[in-house]
């Protein structure tokens, strides 16, 4: 029996929002597929109110844990020991990645907030780019607001898009989950083409050659 959308609300919007957060402390937890399955979900309930709570409440949760990660690591940097919270977020962030996001952080400004939320693996280094810069706590929020934003819609559409490939609930969330997967991964391909170029074969020459 399929609970009514009422207890599906009570329960599902709190989970949501504290899975969200702790997806952007620890990176255990796949957000953007969380997102993506709320949206199914949402879409094959009755209510209008459904999609435009799942957005409000993700990219809350979102911006929430994001800035708790950055006061976090803001306090490692005060301290004369650093925190845990700072060690983790320099292991998640190789030296290569950290140079890439400073460069970035000082051509572009903020802005690349919006394209690192988007990119699976660049939300980090371009957090500690900010913190070692130093950006003050509350000009990251402002920056990371329409970051969050665009991060939710994003993986809202995918969830519309797996919804309304199928009309039971659960394939959709099976087929948003495979589009959450593949999206993340097709970066991570690309980057790995580029650094992996096909050899080129050299002069071909007889058999006296």
């Amino acid at each position: 029996m399929v609970p009514p959308e009422q207890t599906q609300q009570a329960v599902g919007y709190p989970s949501l929002f504290l899975l969200v957060v702790l997806g952007a402390l620890v990176p255990l937890v796949p957000t953007g597929a969380l997102v993506s399955s709320a949206a199914v979900v949402a879409f094959h309930q009755s209510s209008p109110f459904a999609l435009p709570a799942v957005f409000l409440v993700a990219s809350t949760a979102a911006l929430a844990g994001d800035t708790a990660l950055y006061w976090l690591g803001g306090r490692g940097l005060g301290s004369r020991g650093g925190t845990r919270w700072l060690t983790r977020l320099q292991e998640r962030a190789s030296p290569d990645q950290l140079a890439s996001a400073r460069r970035k952080l000082d051509d572009h400004g903020a802005a690349v907030l919006v394209v690192s939320r988007l990119l699976p693996g660049g939300r980090v280094p371009v957090m500690l780019a900010c913190l070692l810069a130093p950006m003050p706590l509350r000009r990251f929020v402002r920056a990371d607001l329409p970051a969050c934003l665009a991060w939710t819609a994003a993986y809202q559409l995918i969830g519309l898009l797996g919804g309304s490939l199928f009309r039971r609930p659960w394939q959709g969330v099976v087929a948003a989950v495979v589009l959450t997967v593949l999206a993340g991964a097709v970066p991570g391909l690309w980057r790995w083409v580029r650094n992996h170029p096909a050899p080129s074969e050299g002069p071909r020459t007889g058999p006296g050659g």
